[in-house]
């Protein structure tokens, strides 16, 4: 929905007022903090910002802007007091993102409002006197459920400390509590940011767990009850509409990192904090319930909840329906003999247990087809199942094989020893089901299949769980394919429609309920296939696997793995289910939210409610509409698909290019990425040494060019195919396409999103250098190609011109790093030099240390 004008320069004036000039404020009294060993920085900060600001204006390279600038203001003479001074200058930026996060969140509420966007309980009072209109309603709200799944992806660089501090920041400026925030802002300053040693799986899922404990405990409770009392006014019964994912621990997808045990460690984790935040509102609950008549129900709760939240000796089941059957029973007598004094208190803990029940987070699991292709041929060489295949099963068809797959249940007798890969699976396998006689089937159940090519890629999996203590009547797993590539991606509803036609798996999926999860992996596609190319395949994906599914009668739910930025399926993401229109399924909205996205748009308990608010309003208000999607009718599909084509092969030919690796090697920290010390993952899959770009990671790809400040995988091409759609003719069926279709209209704004981002001014310098100024130049003329072309489109004269608050806060956070990125190419220019042994590391390091602060700033930039 267009913004209103009016309502747009109001959140501007409220952005400039309470979040700027406040910034502004608080960051001359951070400046002038004496913080240990970084005496007088705050007073070179601000002349330093401002010569890197005068120098990429005049083009200058970054090694002439920092020695000039430490010959006129400053007595380092050496290289030594040099890099020292420039890690101050790091340590200080580092934390004025903080503080300019902790600004913009303590703003929040302020500037983010349901103005222009439909509520849940406007919509309910739109159907009050339309009796078909009320049941379309409650049979939506019936349907819908909203899963967040919170991922182990390498870009949440704080600690739990920090985060707190954060919290309490922002909790100080709301109310603009000076001297609670000049101490916050010392304790900010003598903090460590950073791990010295990378995290283990089990160290990234108690890391991430701190959303789950102080914010989604609490924001998923807000909006489930805002939904209650919404339902209750209009007499629909309640619905569970929110479910929580968590991917630490399980996602073991190419890191070798991740074994068995950790799974087991990560969900008994869960579980424990869960009870402990249980038993923390128990005991507010029992401070407040102080009647006869449910002492003893108390304490019999209170003496479980205790057990399962500190006792580690205790056997773990899953005590959920104990809980509620007993908070009902307190309920019911705070009701029939204490006129219903507290009973809201009861109700809210009530609703946390139906929430979360014993598990707190559904475990995925995932692993690569490759890896579970090898297993299931280890495991066919033993008895009794060798006798089942023939030795030359590998080299069949596909149908062939499936033919040969039996789906019979057997104890496996191994001869020989499995490698570590083939263990882990087998073992995983086994332990899935110890998880769910504790937590709870919820406490895990979907297995991911990434890399996801053929029907036999899960037919198989499902034999792996039949050899390894599963039974067919009582498999109660959901395999869930992740289609990545375009190629796959085209071929996706034809392995769907073989799976479906399979007696087997069609009598699991009625076992199932007849759901169906899929995936789309975002960041793979737009590696692949450039950003048009991965966002336009996935659509017709979804088009054709909702056909596929209706078809056979399959409720279906897509599983978007989205990031932050928006060549990884991130930026303005409920605008894309609100306007996917009636061909494709949308009643289950399914999306990973991970790194910057996590905190930046669910690190507080305002922002997470809102968000979760706009997602389940998104999926229920399109499901209203059912509007025709006009991307689909031919006019405006054969455009598109043209479109596609052509900026995917102009995302090709740049992938082919013989510099193009290179280039990202030598101006990028890529090649350092894999000694920063935030993630237990591999920055590439494979373990050889010589880097190839089909191994790169996605999110090492996005992050690479995004500290580039050139965001390449989020623009590229697309300026090319819409001036050769302009030249055919068709410039008025694009901008019909662009203020008619919300899908294609968030897929051009979440573009210019991106390259708000950019700022090839930076490394202006580039194109004279001899090797790579060609390169360079060809990557800047389709930055400005695409960009008069997107303005064009959208009738602006700057980028992100119908969003000015979100466009002023990167301006300010771009400012904020600008001199990081100038140290961080000092450092990887340096490391062309020949050095001594003693002087790489130090350039390395002060390298790695940028990559942080540049990152934490763009919130949604990796």
């Amino acid at each position: 929905m267009t913004q209103k004008p009016r309502f747009t320069g109001q959140k501007e004036s409220i952005f400039n007022n309470e979040v700027v000039s406040r910034f502004e404020l608080y960051n001359s009294l951070f400046l002038t903090l004496p913080f240990y060993k970084i005496k007088d920085t705050g007073t070179l900060l601000p002349l330093f910002i401002k010569y890197c600001e005068d120098g990429v204006r005049n083009k200058q390279t970054p090694a002439e802007i920092i020695n000039v600038f430490f010959e006129k203001y400053t007595q380092a003479s050496t290289p030594k007091d040099i890099i020292d001074l420039l890690f101050r200058f790091i340590q200080y930026i580092e934390r004025q993102v903080v503080l300019f996060d902790a600004v913009e969140d303590a703003s929040f509420s302020k500037l983010n409002t349901s103005e222009g966007q439909s509520s849940l309980r406007s919509m309910l009072k739109k159907s009050e006197y339309n009796t078909e209109l009320h049941q379309k309603t409650a049979q939506l709200i019936e349907d819908f459920s909203l899963r967040l799944v919170l991922t182990a992806h390498p870009t949440q660089f704080y600690p739990g400390s920090v985060l707190s501090i954060i919290t309490d920041l922002t909790s100080a400026i709301k109310v603009n509590d000076i001297v609670t925030i000049n101490q916050l802002l010392q304790q900010l300053g003598k903090t460590p940011f950073f791990n010295k040693k990378s995290p283990t799986p089990v160290d990234e899922a108690l890391s991430l767990s701190w959303y789950l404990e102080n914010v989604f405990y609490f924001a998923a409770a807000n909006v489930q009850s805002e939904i209650d009392s919404s339902l209750e006014e209009y007499n629909i019964p309640s619905k569970k509409a929110i479910e929580l994912g968590f991917w630490p621990g399980g996602d073991r997808d190419g890191n070798p990192n991740v074994h068995a045990e950790h799974t087991l460690q990560v969900s008994k984790m869960l579980r424990q904090i869960l009870f402990r935040c249980y038993y923390r509102d128990l005991r507010k609950l029992k401070r407040r319930i102080t009647f006869r008549g449910v002492e003893e129900t108390i304490y019999k709760v209170q003496d479980i909840l205790y057990q399962n939240a500190f006792d580690n000796n205790i056997v773990p089941k899953n005590i959920s329906a104990f809980l509620i059957e007993n908070l009902n029973q307190i309920k019911s007598t705070l009701i029939e003999s204490h006129d219903g004094l507290f009973a809201d208190l009861v109700d809210d803990l009530l609703r946390k247990v139906e929430l979360f029940g014993s598990h707190f987070a559904s475990l995925d699991i995932r692993q690569d087809s490759g890896v579970l292709k090898a297993v299931h041929a280890y495991c066919r060489q033993s008895k009794p199942i060798i006798s089942l295949f023939p030795e030359n099963y590998d080299e069949l068809s596909e149908q062939e094989k499936i033919k040969h797959l039996s789906f019979k249940s057997a104890k496996v007798n191994y001869t020989e020893k499995p490698d570590a890969l083939t263990e882990d699976t087998l073992q995983t396998i086994a332990e899935i089901k110890k998880i769910q006689e504790s937590n709870g089937e919820l406490a895990c159940h979907r297995y991911i299949i990434s890399n996801c090519q053929k029907a036999s890629d899960i037919l198989q999996l499902i034999e792996l769980f039949l050899w390894n203590g599963w039974e067919e009547d009582d498999l109660t797993i959901d395999f869930v394919p992740l289609f990545e590539t375009v190629n796959d991606l085209e071929s996706a509803a034809e392995v769907m429609q073989e799976l479906y036609a399979h007696p087997f798996y069609r009598k699991h999926l009625e076992n199932r309920g007849n759901k169906q999860d899929i995936m789309f992996g975002f960041s793979d596609g737009t590696k692949d296939g450039g950003y048009l190319m991965a966002n336009w395949s996935i659509f017709n994906a979804k088009v054709a696997l909702t056909a596929t599914a209706l078809n056979h009668n399959i409720k279906l739910a897509f599983f978007d793995g989205r990031g932050g930025p928006p060549s990884r399926g991130g930026g303005k993401t409920h605008l894309f289910y609100a306007s996917m229109g009636k061909e494709i399924a949308n009643k289950h909205i399914q999306l990973t939210i991970q790194g910057q996205t996590i905190s930046s748009q669910y690190g507080s308990i305002d922002s997470a409610g809102f968000n979760i608010d706009q997602l389940i309003n998104a999926g229920i208000s399109a499901g209203m509409k059912e509007k025709h999607n006009i991307l689909l009718d031919p006019q405006h599909k054969d455009v598109l698909d043209v479109m596609a084509r052509e900026s995917f092969n102009s995302f090709v030919a740049l992938r082919k290019h013989p510099l193009f690796l290179t280039y990202l090697e030598r101006f990028s920290p890529l090649s350092l990425l894999s000694k920063i010390t935030i993630s237990s993952r591999p920055v590439k899959r494979s373990s050889g040494e010589k880097l190839r770009l089909e191994d790169l990671r996605a999110i090492s790809f996005v992050t690479s060019w995004g500290q580039l400040k050139q965001n390449i995988p989020g623009f590229y091409g697309i300026g090319t195919a819409l001036k050769n759609q302009e030249a055919q003719g068709n410039w008025d069926n694009i901008t019909t396409m662009y203020h008619e279709s919300g899908y294609f209209k968030t897929i051009i704004d979440n573009c210019m999103m991106s390259m708000s981002k950019s700022d090839f001014s930076i490394t202006a310098h580039f194109a004279n250098d001899p090797e790579f100024g060609d390169f360079w130049k060809m990557l800047n003329d389709e930055y400005e190609l695409s960009k008069s072309m997107l303005l064009k489109l959208a009738g602006h004269s700057v980028l992100m011109e119908n969003y000015p608050v979100e466009k002023r806060s990167i301006a300010v956070r771009e400012k904020i790093v600008l001199p990081l990125v100038l140290i961080q190419h000092f450092a990887l220019e340096k490391l062309q030099e020949s050095l001594s042994e003693e002087e790489i590391p130090s350039y390395e390091k002060l390298a790695i240390r940028t990559v942080y602060g540049i990152v934490n700033a763009g919130r949604n930039s990796a």
